[in-house]
């Protein structure tokens, strides 16, 4: 009989799941977790999930509850999770010296969400490359300036350590307020944002934009543009709406000066694109703008990029479809470019899932849990985005998911899943591929609207 070979989506999904399962096994560890605590497999596997899926939904308190070992686990989860395991697995293949077949090429694609297998290994390289180069950068900077307040051993392991968070999109930190105590330090602030930006615009983004340099480079591509016009629109919009909304409310913004008003508003409005990181108490926010979170936090980062979400091009041309069927134009055109039918259709295939996937989880959750409306929907996008963001409870560090049942963090854990690997791509999983039809019937007519 012939062997059965998954198809590459179910694959990125099993190696996804092999990652968290690894990691919830060292976390569960007692040398993971801080003298005096107790080791708990649920919380190790909740954790261990978060970060893989960089997430950053906490259950316990990061710089207290775990050991050192386990901060380094923690560290190296949210690193793998962020590069992917096919693209580490990838790379350590290659330096041994052996051959990637076909079918690993094409898993590798789909986890790089790249659409070509054509110079595939050496666009590998360049991810790796430009994923260390950038949070060693970035791991400097904030060391210095962690160094002034921590001392140089701890200041260089907090800097690599949020370097990484930032960049991966995951939004752990080693402070328990998270970064609210560094809510006016203009370097702490900058470096973050620009780091989680840089994750989100996606790998093939940052290569694009490093070939723009070269004097043999080619024109910008569609894919560019598209990512670094929503991209723009969202964080200008994002930061004046937050602005505007928190400005007057004496739990977050008021007390401030301008300078830190605007500084706090960025930073929350580059946050939910999808980092998790948080300056202001998000629980003392205006119901306004944490609706506006909400749709931040659903759009998510950018594809092939450390982030979560549904995607800036998937917003961007569901929005640019609806725009073209409402002036009754036959087809969808962006930048002077006319959109496949075929990737309209899964951009609109792709939002209603997600879409129906929350609705349904979040159903759930106000069964089984007792935290409001708000609050739980806030936490279930935080969740599918791979945010991190929780409106938590009174008096309490951790996100909100650490008040839930055992079976409410396992739904969590289903949202941050499918958020890392895509909604799509975890229907197609679970489905498998589909038969060639053999029978194509007539048109039916049905009226709608």
């Amino acid at each position: 009989m012939r062997k059965r070979e998954f198809s590459p989506a179910q694959l990125l999904s099993l190696h996804i799941a092999g990652l968290i399962a690894i990691g919830g096994t060292l976390l569960s560890l007692p040398v993971s977790v801080a003298p005096g605590e107790s080791a708990s497999v649920l919380n190790g596997f909740f954790t261990s999930t978060s970060a893989v899926c960089v997430t950053g939904l906490i259950v316990v308190d990061t710089p207290n509850y775990w050991s050192p070992f386990g901060q380094v686990v923690l560290m190296l989860l949210i690193q793998a999770g962020g590069l992917g395991y096919m693209t580490i697995s990838s790379l350590i293949m290659v330096a041994f010296g052996r051959r990637i077949s076909v079918h690993e090429r094409m898993t590798l694609a789909d986890a790089l969400n790249v659409n070509s297998m054509e110079g595939l290994l050496r666009f590998t390289w360049t991810v790796a490359l430009l994923t260390f180069t950038i949070e060693g950068i970035g791991a400097l900077i904030m060391g210095v300036r962690f160094a002034q307040d921590l001392g140089w051993a701890k200041g260089l392991w907090f800097g690599l350590f949020h370097s990484v968070s930032a960049f991966n999109n995951a939004g752990f930190a080693l402070f328990s307020d998270n970064l609210m105590g560094y809510r006016g330090d203009v370097t702490i602030n900058l470096v973050i944002t620009t780091l989680i930006i840089a994750g989100g615009l996606g790998f093939f983004v940052l290569s694009g934009l490093l070939r723009l340099r070269k004097k043999t480079a080619v024109a910008m591509s569609v894919h560019t543009k598209l990512v670094l016009t929503v991209t723009a629109c969202l964080l200008a919009g994002g930061t004046l709406a937050i602005l505007a909304l928190e400005w007057t409310n004496p739990k977050t913004l008021a007390p401030l000066g301008a300078g830190e008003k605007l500084l706090a508003a960025y930073f929350q409005a580059v946050t939910p694109r999808t980092a998790g990181f948080n300056t202001i108490s998000i629980g003392d926010m205006t119901s306004p703008a944490l609706f506006l979170t909400i749709c931040l936090m659903f759009i998510g980062a950018s594809p092939g990029g450390t982030g979560g979400g549904v995607k800036t091009t998937t917003f961007g041309i569901v929005v640019v479809a609806l725009w073209s069927t409402v002036r009754g134009e036959r087809d969808t055109n962006v930048f002077r470019r006319r959109l496949p039918q075929d990737l309209v259709r899964r951009a609109f295939t792709l939002s209603i899932l997600a879409a129906i996937g929350l609705l349904f989880i979040t159903g759930l959750l106000l069964l089984t849990e007792q935290h409001g409306l708000l609050h739980t929907s806030y936490e279930a996008v935080s969740a599918f985005g791979t945010v991190g963001l929780s409106m938590g409870a009174p008096g309490s560090v951790l996100s909100l998911s650490g008040f839930f049942g055992t079976g409410g963090k396992w739904l969590i854990m289903f949202l941050m899943f499918m958020g890392r690997v895509g909604p799509l791509t975890l229907a197609v999983a679970l489905a498998g591929l589909a038969a060639p039809a053999r029978v194509r019937y007539p048109e039916g007519k049905v009226l709608i609207g």
